[in-house]
């Protein structure tokens, strides 16, 4: 298998009262999995399809690669931006987010409306976009859809239901408003200073 769900580096209620185990133990084991599952299926199509030389189905496995390993690949950090205790930004980090949004306040009511923004399902990120070498926050749809190339994304949201559903039912402001207390902001600031320096290789470590 080419792709594996990462192991939590936390059990499962150790977010709580935030999110809660039950939705931390479905979201990672069954969700998760199913776009690791998803993503390792569609390199398999792909690769009967080079040995039989039958390309009619590409667009749709390319299509579908692209969602599964979108989901892959925002849960892997995902989890990593979240801690029992996330503290708050500070350094070099904190003096970004005060340079490209004004102030801390002003990049949470930024994210915090890109995120409650979405319609449908999707993500809220902050990136660092490697063409203008600088932050920004952005909406992506489903899990794949509205990030331009060269994006780097450092902190991200999940707003798809099932992160947050059985915690909160429909009022996604107050899921939105339970992240900022675990953010894991050591996390976030690691993946600044590595791209910063000029380099993505932690973006899933």
């Amino acid at each position: 298998m080419t792709y594996t769900l990462p192991e939590l580096s936390y059990d499962y209620a150790a977010l709580e009262p935030h999110i809660s185990a039950r939705i931390m133990e479905l979201h990672h084991s069954k969700h998760h999995q199913a776009y690791v599952t998803g993503a390792n299926a569609a390199l398999d199509a792909m690769a009967e399809a080079r040995a039989t030389e039958n390309f009619v189905n590409l667009p749709r496995l390319q299509k579908d690669l692209a969602f599964h390993l979108g989901g892959h690949v925002n849960h892997s950090i995902f989890w990593k931006n979240l801690a029992a205790d996330g503290g708050e930004a500070t350094g070099e980090l904190l003096a970004a987010i005060t340079e490209y949004f004004g102030s801390y306040d002003g990049f949470q009511k930024h994210f915090n409306a890109a995120a409650l923004g979405i319609q449908g399902s999707g993500w809220a990120y902050l990136a660092w976009d490697s063409m203008g070498n600088r932050l920004v926050i952005g909406q992506l749809y489903d899990q794949q859809g509205n990030l331009a190339m060269g994006m780097i994304p450092l902190l991200m949201l999940d707003m798809w239901e099932h992160a947050f559903y059985l915690d909160y039912v429909n009022v996604k402001a107050d899921y939105v408003k339970a992240f900022w207390n675990i953010v894991n902001w050591q996390d976030v600031a690691t993946r600044f200073e590595s791209v910063k320096a000029g380099s993505a290789s932690l973006l899933l470590g």
